[in-house]
């Protein structure tokens, strides 16, 4: 593979639990309810992860809560979630979230494209 893959997806909305029920029975995901990386991407306590490693998919999550904008978001890995940010600004892009998280264990950080799409990037610096 070439470049950076994409590690981790997000559905981010008001009711997740409505969300993970639809998305559940919709796809047949399982949730393990937890807290997301940092309280700026979901409520406390009210994160699903989707673990996609048995079937050959990346791992993903649905969260949020009611103070939450709704989105569909993709993280790529990166080695370091502050260098990665910087240089999206670097090249017209406008950071909106991060670095936040836990060094060691998972990192994000948000950014938006020139075109104002969101992406994220994960690491563990």
């Amino acid at each position: 593979m070439v470049g950076q893959p994409v590690v981790h997806f997000e559905i981010i909305g008001r009711d997740p639990a409505k969300l993970r029920r639809y998305y559940g029975e919709l796809f047949g995901w399982e949730f393990t309810i937890d807290d997301a990386a940092t309280d700026a991407v979901s409520q406390p306590g009210n994160y699903g992860f989707v673990d996609g490693g048995g079937s050959g998919g990346i791992n993903g999550g649905v969260g949020g809560g009611e103070n939450y904008e709704g989105r569909v978001l993709f993280y790529v890995g990166v080695a370091n979630v502050e260098a990665a940010l910087q240089k999206a600004e670097s090249l017209g892009g406008t950071r909106r979230m991060g670095p936040e998280g836990t060094p060691g264990r998972l990192v994000v950080g948000q950014f938006t494209d020139p075109e104002g799409h969101l992406i994220g990037v994960a690491g563990t610096e």
